[in-house]
Formats: C-alpha cells, structure tokens, sequence
C-alpha cells in the first residue's frame, strides 16, 4: 500500500500536488477542481508549520480543560 511518502519531499516539504492526488484516490473521491484543493492543502501545511516549529519543553503537557474566557463557568 502507498503509505504517502511520495508526498514529501527530501527536505520534508510536502508535495500539494502528489497529496491532493493521493489522497483523493485513497478516499475514492473525484478531484474536480484540483488547483484549489492544492491552494487549501498549501495553507494548511503553512500553518502546520507553525505550530510544529514552536518549541515546547519535553515536560510540557496539555491543559485539563481549556477555557479562552477564564470568568466563564
């Protein structure tokens, strides 16, 4: 089974192109308009990012239960 690594390249970036169309046929899903699957995908990786190259301590562990409004019940 394809496992996605065509995907990604060897500097780690992701292929938009290959993904879309890999997973589009792994989910047996028509890929209609494939430029703006592959113009979403590209955002999401972007943010991805992000939050992959914040550092966090190897102690770090989630909050219980998060609240965005601290007064809130």
């Amino acid at each position: 089974p394809d496992d996605g690594a065509a995907a990604m390249s060897e500097s780690g970036a992701v292929d938009v192109k290959a993904y879309a169309k890999e997973m589009a046929a792994a989910l047996g899903l028509p890929l209609d308009e494939p430029q703006q699957v592959e113009a979403n995908l590209a955002v999401a990786f972007r943010m991805a990012s992000l939050i992959l190259e914040f550092p966090l301590p190897d102690d770090a562990e989630p909050a219980p239960v998060f609240k965005a409004d601290p007064t809130a019940p």
